[in-house]
């Protein structure tokens, strides 16, 4: 069974031929594989828990097991049980859909029991924001607690989660504006960390909500055991990333695509060529990264040694379930994984898009 983080510490896995053959040769570019991060293949299919959903975006988790998940073209907030039924909280009225803009991340506060909050990422008319709700029979007391995030038709991030610090922390996209993503002055290319209420949460480096920026667009965010933080990352023409982050770094974008960015630029920590990935949603489980690619139209296995080093890449169901966007794990010890198969790049087939389970 795919164990959550804080139920498994990561595995040592022993290297043998069997398990050679189960993995896609290492991408130019890629980390080398220390001897104490080697995946082991899952030995399930994932099962479909949902059917016929629009372009799931976003998932996260209730205290009680049941999963929050955005739709980004229409704008609904659904809620998800475990058995696969599906009740619609909401749909947001301040959401306007343009490209690859919409209702997007989705994160609940780790004191959910008392506070009752849930946070979206979403695309409104002038920029993209992240709203704070009440969430009990329906959403509440919607509050912006960060706004003037630029927006565009494409790059716009959105991903949102908790890390284990307890802060909030947002990915945002360059909007197709390269420089942008050096600006220090933009909230465009970058990672945040906030507070509940959208202020800098204490140790950040500027003193804003900017964590680390050279970002292109990031839409995966994921903490191992140890509490380092790791995001997936679309390249432009060359390479799609991994990137280790680190409080105040600089990751390149657009100066250097992939590594050999030099003293100036954080290499990252595994690549790809564009047509194997872009990577999306990210979930850490079982001791290895789990990355939905959109474009490679698989899911990725990056394990992990136990110092954080990245080792080889698997790559798993290649080609069977098309585009594959939204990862997380869930409580009961699960990888949630969401088809993209209906948001124009995609070829959708009978009952997608759809919530995929995988379970061992």
């Amino acid at each position: 069974m795919i164990r959550m983080a804080r139920l498994a510490p990561v595995p040592v896995a022993a290297l043998v031929a069997a398990l050679l053959a189960s993995c896609s040769a290492a991408p130019a570019g890629t980390a080398r594989t220390p001897a104490s991060a080697v995946a082991a293949a899952p030995s399930g299919e994932p099962r479909t828990l949902v059917e016929d959903l629009e372009v799931p975006w976003g998932i996260a988790f209730l205290p009680g097991g049941d999963a929050l998940v955005t739709e980004r073209g229409t704008a609904r907030l659904l809620r998800v049980t475990e058995a696969g039924k599906v009740t619609e909280v909401g749909e947001i009225g301040d959401v306007r859909p343009d490209g690859e803009g919409g209702l997007m991340g989705v994160a609940v506060s780790p004191g959910f029991d008392k506070d009752r909050s849930v946070f979206l990422y979403f695309t409104s008319a002038r920029d993209n924001r992240i709203v704070r709700y009440r969430y009990d029979r329906g959403l509440t007391d919607a509050t912006v607690i960060l706004d003037g995030i630029p927006k565009g038709g494409i790059h716009n991030g959105g991903r949102l989660a908790f890390g284990p610090d307890g802060y909030l922390y947002a990915t945002t996209g360059e909007t197709g504006e390269r420089d942008l993503a050096q600006d220090r002055g933009s909230l465009a290319g970058k990672i945040l960390r906030m507070t509940a209420d959208g202020r800098p949460a204490p140790g950040n480096p500027f003193r804003d909500v900017v964590w680390s920026y050279g970002h292109r667009n990031v839409q995966g965010l994921a903490w191992d055991p140890s509490g380092r933080l790791y995001a997936s990352e679309f390249g432009s023409s060359s390479f799609d990333e991994i990137n280790l982050i680190r409080k105040g770094g600089n990751y390149g974008w657009p100066e250097v695509e992939g590594a050999g960015g030099g003293p100036r630029f954080i290499d990252p920590v595994v690549t790809w060529s564009t047509d194997e990935a872009s990577p999306s949603g990210m979930a850490y489980a079982d001791g290895s990264l789990w990355v939905g690619a959109l474009r490679g139209r698989r899911l990725w296995q990056v394990p992990l040694a136990a110092d954080g080093t990245a080792g080889t890449p698997a790559a798993r169901f290649e080609g069977r379930y098309g585009r594959l966007r939204a990862v997380a794990a869930a409580p009961g010890g699960s990888l949630w994984i969401g088809t993209s198969n209906k948001d124009g790049r995609g070829s959708p087939a009978p009952g997608d898009d759809r919530i995929l389970v995988l379970t061992s």
